[in-house]
This record gives structure tokens, C-alpha cells and sequence, in this order.
């Protein structure tokens, strides 16, 4: 595929949207990740998935910080209003495209970072195949962009490596227990997959790499009916529905509000570690616990349903972030309640807008 005029096939304005300028690079200010690159102008930055959650803040964060950004999404997962406020940015270019096919972008490129796949149950049991090919076949297009623009590269991994892990917390020494035939081996072994190849190109290319494992993060830009904890609560208190609980409640998560995990990504991009490290919020909550939480927050006095836990749930889900406290002298900033306070008001928004999409 070829990011030039015509753009990829079937997409609307010819699969791209962008501003006048979008081709023109932004001249912003030297920072100490700019020097450390070796560059004293804007840097450019490609980013898989960059119309998604996370992706899109990732996105904002460069562009505040005089990146320029080129953002590729197929938008199966991922929405347009995520990054429509940096259409008519100069420095952003957003390209509708699948990274499972082949990517081409012209001119320079410093970073390339592969968030692209869907990432919550509900998505990836729906889409399987797509899910598996953008954890194989997109990282391996993301990672020969990386290495034909001698860029550096960084992946997007996830906790779901350590799959219902023997032991909390995770730290990333960790192989973790996995259940590669069963519905959630898709994205696990994807993501498994995901890690080797881009260890395998920085061993054996000498590509300089970086891999960050996500844990469950929350904020503004998540889908409503994406299916993991927050989104399902929240939409449920909100619209008067009980709140669904599977199993007995007694499972644990942590949860890193979006702008902590975009500031360790960010530090971790600028680092000198190769192995993948921790990013997510230490505070470990029980499931139970976080549906009477959005119960109070929000108001409402809906039950609470419990329904049978689904195969292969994570029985605990907690990040051991001691490497990334060491190595990027990182740690999430927002307490819990402010974090859902923020994302509340976001959620009360759409669902005032309209039914979920």
C-alpha cells in the first residue's frame, strides 16, 4: 500500500484524511527526546491503531509535544471522532488502511509504534482471524517499516501475555500460564507472537525496539460497549440496566488511567530497554468491589447480576512495575476515584448523544 495521493482502495477521500498542510513538517522546539534521537527538529511518528483508545492519546501526546503524526487505522475498532480534533492539525495525517497488508509511507519516519488490534474480549471473540493477523502479519509489516526507515520501533503488548497467571503480582520474568487453543489464545498468542517477532528483528537486524505490556487502563475514548468492566458498568448504571458481574466478583484487576499509562509509554520510547516492561497501576481491586464503586459514583441503584465467569478469565490481573519505577522512573499520578470521575463524565456524555456505537 501506498500512503501518496491516491491512498488505499475503498476508503472515503481516498482513504485519507488530512489537512492542506498535512505533507509539511512541523518546526517545534528541541527537547531532550529530540536530542536523544539525534534530531533537533520535529520528529515523525507513525502509529498503528492510532484511531483507537489508547492510540488516539498516544497521538495527542506527540502532536502537544511538536511531533508529527501519521495515525493508520482500518477504524474496525477504532473511530474517526477519536482524532477529529487533529484533522485540521498541520502535523497529523490520519490514513484508513489495515496494517495486515502491506505499509507504505513516503518521506522520513523516526518512530513507528504498532497499537493496532482489537483488545477487549467482546472484539477479538468476534474478529479471531483479524485479531491474529494483526498481531502476526501487522507487526511484521510495522516492523519492516521500522527497518526500511532505520526508525526506531515500539510494540504494543498487553498483561494478557501472562494469561490466568500463577502468581501476583506479574512481574515481566514472568512466562505466564496460557491456554493457547482456548477463545482468548487469539489475542494472548497474538500478542506472545507480537513480542518474539520484535525481539527476533532487533537480535537479528539490530532494530532498536521497545515493548511495553499494558495493563487494564481506563479513560475518555473508550467505547461504550466494548465489553470490558468499566465501559459495561458504567453504560449499565447509567442506562438503568443491572450491572453484570461474572462469577463471584472475587477476581481482581488494577486500573491505570489513560494519561499515567501514555506518560510510561513515552518515557519508555526515549529509554534504552529492549525487554518488555510493565506499565499499569499497582492497586489491586476486586471486581465486585469497582461495580459498587460505579454504583456510588454514578448514583444509581440497579442490582448487581452475577453471571458465570467465562472461560480462561483472569483470576488476578496485578502489574509488578518495580522495572519501569527503575528503569523510567515512572509511576501512575492519578488515584482511582479522580480517574473515574473524569471517564464518568466522558461516559454521561455519550450516553446522552445516542445509543452506544
Amino acid at each position: 500500500m501506498n500512503l501518496g495521493a491516491n491512498g488505499p482502495a475503498g476508503g472515503s477521500a481516498g482513504g485519507i484524511e488530512r489537512s492542506p498542510q498535512a505533507g509539511t513538517r512541523s518546526m517545534g522546539q528541541s527537547t531532550k527526546f529530540q536530542n536523544e534521537l539525534g534530531g533537533g527538529s520535529s520528529l515523525r511518528a507513525v502509529i498503528t491503531g492510532g484511531a483507537g483508545f489508547l492510540g488516539s492519546h498516544l497521538c495527542d501526546y506527540l502532536i502537544e509535544r511538536d511531533w508529527e503524526v501519521v495515525s493508520i487505522d482500518n477504524l474496525v475498532t477504532g473511530a474517526e471522532g477519536n482524532v477529529s480534533h487533529l484533522i485540521r492539525h498541520p502535523g497529523f495525517r490520519l490514513v484508513r488502511h489495515d496494517v495486515s497488508k502491506y505499509i507504505e509511507v513516503p518521506g522520513p519516519v523516526d518512530y513507528v509504534l504498532h497499537f493496532a488490534s482489537p483488545a477487549s474480549p467482546v472484539d477479538y471473540l468476534q474478529m479471531p482471524i483479524q485479531t491474529l493477523k494483526v498481531g502476526a502479519l501487522g507487526t511484521h509489516n510495522s516492523l519492516g517499516l521500522a527497518l526500511a526507515k532505520k526508525a526506531k520501533y515500539f510494540l504494543a503488548s498487553t498483561s494478557e501475555c501472562y494469561g490466568d497467571p500463577q502468581i501476583s503480582p506479574q512481574p515481566e520474568t514472568y512466562w505466564g500460564h496460557v491456554n493457547p487453543i482456548g477463545p482468548r489464545g487469539v489475542y494472548d498468542e497474538a500478542k506472545r507472537f507480537a513480542e518474539a517477532m520484535t525481539m527476533a528483528y532487533h537480535r537479528y537486524h539490530g532494530l532498536d525496539t521497545h515493548i511495553v505490556r499494558i495493563f487494564n487502563t481506563y479513560g475518555p475514548r473508550m467505547r461504550l460497549n466494548d465489553g470490558r468492566a468499566l465501559p459495561n458498568f458504567v453504560y449499565q448504571a447509567l442506562t438503568g440496566q443491572p450491572i453484570t458481574v461474572y462469577g463471584d466478583g472475587k477476581q481482581t484487576r488494577s486500573f491505570c488511567y489513560v494519561s499515567d499509562l501514555v506518560a510510561g509509554i513515552y518515557r519508555l520510547m526515549a529509554s534504552n530497554e529492549h525487554e518488555p516492561v510493565n506499565i499499569g497501576n499497582p492497586h489491586e481491586i476486586t471486581i465486585l468491589e469497582f461495580a459498587q464503586r460505579i454504583l456510588a459514583l454514578t448514583g444509581s441503584n440497579v442490582p448487581i447480576e452475577f453471571k458465570p465467569l467465562p472461560q480462561d478469565d483472569p483470576k488476578q490481573r496485578c502489574p509488578d512495575i518495580s522495572k519501569a519505577k527503575r528503569l523510567l522512573g515512572w509511576e501512575p499520578q492519578v488515584q482511582l476515584e479522580e480517574g473515574l470521575r473524569r471517564t464518568l463524565q466522558y461516559f454521561q456524555q455519550q450516553v446522552a448523544a445516542g445509543p452506544a456505537r
